[in-house]
């Protein structure tokens, strides 16, 4: 009985020391790791290959783009019949709905806003019945509102609903238009003529720059020419595929 009892005792006194044995191996593993914490875990130039901080700034050495833009087009809805009336309407809305305070600061008016025709300066106005209070006056009262205002373009021959052409105008006779303070430039693909977008797109982000003002760039190009593999050194954003809409058969392309 007392042997029995004396190799029980042994047996314990054995699982206590493998027990405390394994924590100090275990320790002196973790000890190392402890010490490290907080040094850097990758090469030192991985922060350098992967580093994302800079995504969608200074590309136009203007800050923007930090984070995605958020607010309101008015293609997909009202298409051509727009106006000031439902401009300030949806500025408004964001307001009174609480969108603007989450960042909905965006009231972005798409093609339709310009007359058919230039004026005598060769410069695109706004269409004397829908917007006749001016673009810088639609301008002042969204900006009344706190939030932002884009307006629409073309870097082709014509926009999608035929206004005048862009192509072979000079740069300065649209960019007039987006300096009364205009705070977003949507630049559109059509009827572009076979011409490069490389070619058509960057003269007008210098035009932007040349303001003096911080004008949101978004490049219209649809994604046809892999915009995502030179676009950054040209617009604060730019498109990756075609018109969307509101229904099923789109939302599964």
């Amino acid at each position: 009985m007392a042997k029995q009892k004396l190799g029980y005792t042994f047996l314990v006194y054995l699982v206590i020391l493998f027990f405390f044995a394994s924590s100090v191996s275990a320790s002196a593993r973790v000890a190392p790791l402890l010490q490290s914490y907080g040094n850097p875990i990758f090469g030192s130039n991985f922060h350098t290959v992967y580093d994302t901080s800079m995504y969608g700034v200074f590309q136009l050495s203007n800050g923007l783009a930090t984070t995605p833009q958020m607010g309101w087009n008015s293609w997909n809805f009202f298409a051509c019949n727009i106006s000031e009336r439902v401009v300030k309407e949806t500025a408004d809305a964001l307001v009174s709905t609480g969108l603007a305070d989450l960042g909905y600061v965006y009231v972005n008016i798409d093609d339709c806003w310009s007359a058919v025709t230039r004026n005598l300066k060769g410069q695109l106005v706004p269409d004397p019945k829908t917007f006749p209070s001016g673009i810088k006056a639609l301008a002042d009262y969204v900006h009344g509102k706190g939030l932002k205002l884009g307006i629409y373009s073309d870097a082709g021959s014509q926009s999608l609903q035929c206004s005048e052409p862009v192509i072979g105008i000079p740069i300065e006779k649209d960019v007039h238009i987006v300096s009364a303070g205009v705070d977003y430039l949507k630049y559109d693909n059509c009827y572009n003529l076979g011409i490069p977008p490389k070619e058509r797109y960057p003269p007008m982000r210098d035009a932007l720059n040349a303001t003096g003002r911080k004008i949101f760039y978004s490049l219209c190009e649809w994604g046809v020419d892999n915009p995502a593999l030179w676009a950054d050194k040209v617009g604060n954003s730019w498109r990756t595929t075609d018109d969307i809409n509101d229904s099923w058969a789109r939302l599964k392309l």
